[in-house]
């Protein structure tokens, strides 16, 4: 099984891509979509959704894991947000992908062991278990990676987190 991993974003959406052999995880490519803070929303929008599917249709995901959002302070940055998640929701569901979601508590305490763990934590863990000579970088893969592994690791009770 292949899994797309999502950290939505509006200026950076990371991606991991893993796939799943029995109990063996490796990845098989991680990275990240960029827009300018120049550009109109729209186009942000309609960039991130091309580039979305071109990852979908270049890596044939089976299923994609997608971060639920948390904000408490900037409203106006967690609409924008909202936007760009949901356009790559649509890309994933256009192109036929089962989508899944899970809360940072969920993917740390998958990922870590520990729902309050430190990002830090969380990319050795990344690296650890996906057995990489290094850290993901930017944080946005790594976290991106790190949704479809708990998503890898709640495979047996995926139903609970369709979206």
């Amino acid at each position: 099984m292949r899994i797309l991993g999502i950290d939505p974003g509006i200026a950076i959406v990371g991606y991991g891509i893993v796939d799943i052999k029995g109990n063996s995880i490796s990845m098989v490519e991680y990275g990240c979509i960029t827009t300018s803070s120049k550009s109109r929303l729209p186009d942000r929008l309609f960039f991130i959704m091309n580039e979305m599917t071109d990852i979908i249709n270049e890596f044939k995901p089976d299923e994609m894991a997608i971060e639920e959002l948390f904000f408490n302070k900037n409203t106006k940055t967690a609409i924008t947000v909202a936007e760009a998640r949901g356009v790559e929701i649509l890309a994933a569901k256009q192109s036929g992908l089962e989508i899944y979601e899970y809360t940072p508590l969920q993917i740390k305490q998958a990922v870590v062991g520990y729902g309050r763990a430190e990002k830090q934590q969380v990319q050795e863990m990344v690296k650890i278990l996906l057995n990489l000579s290094e850290r993901p970088k930017p944080d946005d893969a790594a976290d991106a990676l790190a949704v479809a592994i708990c998503h890898s690791l709640s495979h047996k009770f995926k139903d609970l987190y369709k979206i």
